[in-house]
C-alpha cells in the first residue's frame, strides 16, 4: 500500500509510545488519523499535541478487552472519516512472574488485552476493509517475546506468539484481496509499558507485582531498565511505515536479537532432523 496520503488510520493504544509514534507518522505521511486509548488524559493529551503540528486527528476511549468498546471506536472511526485503510492493532500489557505465582487474573488480563484485543480489532475493521475494496494494511504490534519465549514473561510471551500465528495466518489469507498484514516484533522500546498495570481494568483484580527479592522480580527491575533505555519509538514507527509501503509480513527492529533467534530456530531444525532419522520405514 503505497499511497497514503487523504487515507485513513487507526491506531489502538495511541496515546503513548509505539502507538503515539505511528499516530504521528501515519498523520506526517498524509493520512488522517484516530487514536484509540484506554487512558483518556494522555489520549487527550495527544490528540491535542497532534492537531498543534496540523495533523487531521481525533481520539476516542476504546478498551480493547470489550469487544463492544472496539466495535463503538470503528463505528465512530466511520462516522468521523469515511472509509479506513490502515489497522493497527497495537495496545498492549506486560504482566509476568514466576510460571507457579501468576495468578489466572493476569494470565486473562494479558491475553484478553494483547491477543483478543487484536481479535476484536479483526472483528470491528476487517469487514469494513473488504467491503469497500480499495485495500489497506494491517498492522499488529507483537514483540521479539513473540519468537523468543523470554522467562519470567510467561503470559506476555504467550500472547505475543499468539499474535504472530494469528498475522501469519491471516497475511496469507488476505493478500488475495489487497489487504497486506504485517507483524511487528520490536525489543526494547522506549514506552510505558512496564507500568501498564496503571490501566489494569477493575475485573481482573488488583495487580500483584512480583517480590523485589525474588528471581522474578529481578527479572523485572531489569526489564524496566531495558525499556528505560530502549529504541526511540519514532524510529519503531518508521519500520513500520515502510513495511506497510511494501507490504513486508515481518517487522524487526533490534537485529542485535537475530543470533539467539537464530539458535532457537536451529534448535527447532535439529529436533526435526532427530525425529525424520527416527521416523520408522513405511
Amino acid at each position: 500500500m503505497r499511497e497514503l496520503e487523504g487515507k485513513t488510520a487507526f491506531v489502538t493504544g495511541g496515546a503513548s509510545g509505539i502507538g503515539l509514534a505511528l499516530g504521528r507518522g501515519l498523520a506526517a505521511a498524509g493520512m488522517k488519523v484516530m487514536l484509540a486509548d484506554i487512558e483518556a488524559p494522555a489520549l487527550h493529551a495527544a490528540v491535542h499535541d497532534l492537531k498543534a503540528g496540523g495533523a487531521d486527528v481525533q481520539g476516542i476511549p476504546c478498551d480493547v478487552s470489550d469487544a463492544d468498546s472496539v466495535e463503538h471506536a470503528a463505528q465512530a472511526t466511520f462516522e468521523a472519516f469515511g472509509h479506513v485503510h490502515v489497522l493497527c492493532n497495537n495496545a498492549g500489557v506486560a504482566g509476568g512472574g514466576g510460571i507457579d505465582t501468576i495468578v489466572p487474573d493476569t494470565w486473562r488480563w494479558v491475553l484478553d488485552v494483547n491477543v483478543m484485543g487484536v481479535v476484536h480489532g479483526l472483528r470491528s475493521f476487517l469487514p469494513h476493509l473488504r467491503a469497500h475494496g480499495e485495500g489497506g494494511h494491517i498492522v499488529n504490534t507483537a514483540s521479539m517475546a513473540g519468537m523468543l519465549g523470554p522467562l519470567w514473561l510467561n503470559p506476555y510471551a504467550a500472547s505475543k506468539f499468539a499474535v504472530v500465528a494469528i498475522s501469519e495466518g491471516l497475511a496469507a489469507q488476505l493478500k488475495p484481496l489487497g489487504i497486506g498484514v504485517s507483524v511487528l516484533c520490536p525489543g526494547f522500546v522506549r514506552t510505558r509499558i512496564s507500568a501498564s498495570a496503571r490501566n489494569r481494568q477493575e475485573r481482573y483484580g488488583a495487580a500483584r507485582p512480583p517480590d523485589p527479592t525474588s528471581p522474578a522480580g529481578a527479572v523485572a527491575a531489569k526489564m524496566a531498565e531495558l525499556v528505560e533505555s530502549g529504541s526511540d519509538p519514532a524510529a519503531i514507527a518508521a519500520h513500520v511505515l515502510a513495511a506497510i509501503r511494501e507490504d513486508e509480513l515481518y517487522v524487526f527492529t533490534h537485529p542485535e536479537m537475530g543470533p539467539p533467534m537464530a539458535e532457537r530456530f536451529a534448535a527447532i531444525s535439529a529436533a526435526m532432523a532427530k525425529a525424520a532419522s527416527q521416523a520408522p520405514p513405511d
